[in-house]
């Protein structure tokens, strides 16, 4: 039962490693973040931002801890299921149950655990959301405002249309998506079936393009991006299912609901600052996905 229950799972996200997957992308590591302090962070508000306990969660593996930061804003429905879910204790006890060098980690299946499930309704798509470009702008855009299509908000890389665009169509919102770039939180779903999303999720290992506005990413590695790259992978030729002895989901939180003396707390540089500009050596126009990730530091 547990093997096709496995089976089932894998099934969840429809697709695989490609060629347009890559790696290359610098992952959000401890060596990003070396030359950065908690007494820096905590002296530099104008540098550095603290990371709201509730959209801090904390994801206990047999190989180390994953924290998240969620981004409720550009998928609220996900961040309330996924942030209840994580409060359930459902998690405990989960695989990673495939797993694709390369691509990607997935696993929260509950279903294999329990028989039952979350007991949650599956989750409408939220693929790509709308911005304001006055109330929630590019922090940093990649090249000229007007015509960037990529750049970051709060730490969290972003694709979007121009601004010019949805200037000429007469449009106040512009549409917007988290792209699939490694160290970002996405959901799983079974088959073509796009509200399908329920209590899997995936850990991006790299940069898969095709899943961009397929799947919906709701949040990003912060800390322990090392840990995602180390969880165990699939066989070659099994579309990464870890059949045996698969890496396991220990125990979840969300920071606010501990104590404060146990929560760890994180600072994230804020990318609308001149220390994150001064950190863009790349020339020209990179993909978002190209560049560093950006450096965080935790207590506890």
């Amino acid at each position: 039962m547990k093997f096709a229950a496995f089976a089932l799972a894998a099934s969840a996200l429809a697709l695989t490693a490609t060629a347009e997957t890559t790696d290359s992308a610098a992952p959000a590591d401890d060596t990003a973040v070396a030359a950065y302090t908690v007494e820096q962070a905590k002296a530099e508000p104008e540098n550095w931002r603290a990371v709201d306990p509730e959209r801090l969660f904390i994801f206990n593996t047999n190989k180390g801890r994953i924290l998240i930061e969620a981004f409720p804003e550009v998928a609220p429905k996900h961040y309330e299921q996924f942030a209840a879910i994580v409060r359930s204790g459902d998690y405990n006890g989960t695989k990673f149950h495939r797993v694709i060098e390369g691509f990607m980690a997935q696993g929260g299946d509950i279903r294999a655990i329990n028989g039952v499930g979350s007991g949650l309704p599956n989750i409408e798509a939220e693929f790509t959301f709308r911005r304001n470009p006055a109330e929630m702008p590019l922090d940093y855009p990649i090249g000229n405002r007007d015509d960037a299509d990529g750049g970051f908000i709060n730490g969290f890389p972003v694709a979007t249309r121009p601004l010019w665009l949805a200037q000429d169509l007469g449009n106040e919102t512009i549409q917007s998506w988290i792209p699939h770039c490694p160290g970002v939180v996405s959901t799983a779903r079974l088959g073509n079936d796009e509200n399908s999303g329920n209590s899997q999720f995936f850990l991006m290992r790299g940069y898969a393009e095709h899943l961009d506005k397929e799947y919906t990413a709701w949040g990003r590695v912060i800390d322990g991006q090392d840990v995602v790259m180390s969880i165990k992978k699939g066989p070659d030729g099994t579309d990464g299912v870890v059949a045996k002895d698969p890496d396991t989901l220990e125990s979840t939180a969300v920071a606010a609901d501990l104590p404060e003396s146990e929560r760890p707390q994180a600072w994230v540089m804020r990318t609308d600052s001149d220390l994150f500009a001064s950190q863009i050596t790349e020339p020209g126009r990179p993909h978002v996905c190209d560049l560093p990730a950006v450096p965080t530091v935790v207590a506890n």
